[in-house]
């Protein structure tokens, strides 16, 4: 994914980013995570279905995943042990550079946020990992109190936040879930993922 095939239109006034699978390649230890949980719930895990749901918030996961399989996993518990499996393999994440690198070209010229699926304490723990915790102004995630994706809100806050219209944002994302937030809340978006082949 070459940076020069990254092009930032220059009515843009504010960049959003997702996380996972966006700025952080961690979606191999989110898997595994995911399937260490499940093996210590004794579940089977469908990972194609998980894989699907990427961006989203966890717990909703786990319930859209109950009534699919008719399995009666608390949504809670298997995800505090999920997010404690990650974050003791937290050396195998790494920044995804090309993203990274937009990040650090516009950091001090264009309100820069981060709109996650996942909680707080794991977004940031990435974000640090990696090196680029304090280029975002904003970072919103599943424990802020607003409907997250594919629902816009989310994203409307961080453009109420950053004090740019919705129109002048461009998210930056690899889930359906966010592509779909961010075209209902009238922003912009680049799927990474077509940069990434």
């Amino acid at each position: 994914m070459p940076l020069q095939r990254i092009v930032i239109d220059p009515d843009i006034k504010a960049l959003i980013f997702d996380c996972d699978g966006t700025l952080v390649d961690s979606m191999p230890t989110h898997m595994h995570a995911w399937r260490e949980a499940f093996v210590r719930f004794g579940v089977n895990l469908d990972e194609r279905f998980i894989a699907a749901r990427r961006g989203m918030k966890e717990t909703e996961i786990v319930r859209q995943y109950n009534d699919a399989f008719r399995t009666g996993i608390d949504p809670e518990r298997i995800v505090d042990l999920k997010h404690q499996i990650f974050l003791s393999h937290l050396d195998q994440v790494a920044a995804i550079e090309p993203v990274v690198a937009v990040a650090n070209l516009f950091h001090g010229k264009l309100p820069l946020a981060v709109v996650s699926g996942g909680v707080k304490k794991v977004v940031q723990s990435e974000l640090l990992a990696v090196g680029i915790l304090d280029l975002f102004e904003v970072i919103l995630t599943a424990d802020d109190p607003y409907r997250p994706k594919p629902d816009p809100e989310i994203f409307l806050e961080a453009s109420r936040r950053m004090k740019v219209d919705p129109s002048f944002c461009l998210v930056f994302e690899d889930g359906d879930a966010g592509l779909i937030g961010a075209a209902g809340a009238g922003m912009k978006a680049l799927d990474v993922r077509s940069y990434m082949k």
